[in-house]
């Protein structure tokens, strides 16, 4: 099983005003498995998408992801946790503005001290179809090929799950498709896991299993035909 969690809950603030964002999640989702999470704002899709990643603490619950048990690490070591096994694709790319489409790839593989990194990473960009790019610094990059480049980052490791939060957000709809389509592509190749947080019903069919949120719960599970 790729993640499993059992009465996963989420508090924000201060006891005295504390805010319950997840409630009691329970959840299993199989290795190689591809789930679309929907609902609507601020009901949890992203919040859960923090804890399960490793981004976040749970507040309560038991939480296994990829083998490690994510509810008794601190936080170094949910980084350490994640560190290969876990690739994680944000709709505000987050590439660091004075790093190359290669460094940006290349650098987290080489802080976990892969040696092939800048390898890795060129290749990566190719079969993301920057290869021509890898030089160029996110500003001079259109916002498709910066959420190529973010996808690239995530699954250079070859990751066991991938993570994909509104992947397409900040993109017009034809360069939303095809990043879809690319981000779909780059996880069959390793077969990896999936679950992609979205607004968006299209994508969300593409999945193989869709979630539902309301209020911090899941109150729909269904699998796509």
């Amino acid at each position: 099983m790729a993640i499993s969690a059992r009465n996963l809950t989420l508090q924000l603030g201060s006891a005295a005003s504390a805010v319950t964002i997840l409630r009691g999640i329970d959840l299993d989702v199989a290795a190689g498995d591809t789930v679309a999470v929907l609902g609507p704002s601020g009901s949890g899709k992203s919040s859960l998408m923090a804890v399960l990643s490793g981004l976040e603490r749970a507040s309560g619950g038991t939480l296994e992801v990829a083998g490690q048990d994510f509810a008794a690490l601190d936080e170094d070591a949910l980084a350490h946790a994640r560190r290969g096994r876990i690739g994680i694709i944000l709709q505000a790319f987050h590439l660091l503005p004075t790093m190359t489409a290669l460094e940006n790839v290349a650098t987290p593989m080489e802080l976990a001290g892969m040696a092939t990194a800048r390898d890795r990473a060129a290749a990566e960009l190719s079969a993301v179809g920057l290869g021509h790019r890898m030089t160029h610094y996110p500003q001079q990059l259109s916002g498709g090929e910066q959420q190529r480049v973010a996808i690239a980052r995530a699954t250079a490791p070859a990751p066991q799950i991938l993570f994909a939060d509104e992947p397409t957000g900040n993109l017009d709809s034809t360069t939303g498709e095809a990043i879809i389509d690319l981000l779909f592509a780059r996880r069959a190749q390793s077969d990896a896991t999936l679950l992609v947080i979205t607004h968006d019903r299209e994508l969300a069919e593409r999945c193989g299993r869709v979630l539902t949120m309301e209020d911090g719960r899941i109150v729909g599970d269904r699998r796509t035909a």
